[in-house]
């Protein structure tokens, strides 16, 4: 079975917010962006609900668990949302170990077609409209990729690292890790240093998932923690377990390009730029 019509359950919104933040220094989940406190993932919740998605699945770390359902509780308190903690699942670990296992940590609520995003990013109305779509339409072997225009996530000044989508016959083929993505004196967009088009499409890990790739994902998982069991720094990343099941034709990824412009934290001077990014809109 391929694309479908229609989904006969609401669409889930599954984020991770288990990211332990070293370059941050904090709980940068929570940091405060929106002009009366507000978070990213509040934004996302409220974007996703707004366009039809039915729950909310939040995956936490044990640490944070109790500030994150403190927080949910004050900014959404009408809303029923499913807690997942991520150090429960595998072996037990300082770092995480990637996207995907965070993923597999929820499969117990996931229930519908999935899209999976960051906590602390900034996706846009218009972006969860667009996978709203999508996931109506998604069915086993089906998934796609929300990419960005590259112009509308780099900073005004700086350099930053974007993960470059690669595209053949409409169908995403891959992401190539790409540093040095920034605006030169005269306004115009480089990559790698090399000249680039402004709507270059880049992953900002926005993904939408039929429920049934869960079953692929575990064996991956399986797979992985048997050859990187001992390895503290090894991690399960949603790009390449999506990867090699495009290369083992198990799945076809569309890409689908969002007009709006990102906005995201990595180090604590990110978060007055994000504020002021924000208040602009």
């Amino acid at each position: 079975m391929g694309r479908v019509t229609s989904s006969s359950n609401p669409a889930q919104l599954v984020i991770m917010a288990a990211g332990i933040g070293s370059r941050f220094g904090g709980v940068k989940q929570l940091a405060g962006v929106g002009r009366e406190g507000e978070a990213f993932l509040d934004f996302s919740i409220n974007d996703a609900l707004a366009v039809g998605f039915g729950s909310i699945v939040l995956i936490v770390r044990a640490e944070i668990e109790a500030d994150v359902r403190r927080h949910m509780t004050q900014r959404h308190p009408d809303i029923d949302i499913a807690y997942v903690r991520q150090d429960d699942l595998g072996p037990a670990r300082d770092k995480p170990w990637g996207t995907t296992h965070a993923v597999l940590s929820a499969r117990e609520v996931i229930h519908s077609p999935f899209a999976v995003i960051n906590a602390d990013d900034y996706y846009g109305p218009q972006t969860f409209a667009l996978a709203a779509t999508e996931l109506q339409q998604l069915g086993p072997g089906r998934a796609a990729n929300i990419a960005f225009e590259l112009g509308k996530t780099v900073p005004p000044r700086g350099a930053v690292t974007r993960a470059v989508v690669q595209i053949e016959s409409d169908h995403f083929t891959g992401l190539v890790e790409t540093e040095g993505c920034e605006r030169v004196e005269d306004g115009s967009l480089v990559a790698g240093g090399v000249a680039v088009t402004e709507d270059t499409p880049v992953s900002m890990n926005f993904w939408c998932f039929h429920p049934s790739i869960l079953g692929d994902f575990q064996r991956q998982w399986d797979s992985f923690l048997e050859a990187h069991a001992g390895d503290a720094k090894a991690e399960a990343q949603l790009p390449t377990m999506v990867n090699d099941l495009i290369a083992g034709a198990a799945l076809r990824v569309a890409v689908v390009s969002s007009p709006e412009t990102w906005i995201g934290i990595t180090n604590p001077e990110d978060l007055e730029l994000a504020r002021l990014a924000l208040a602009a809109r």
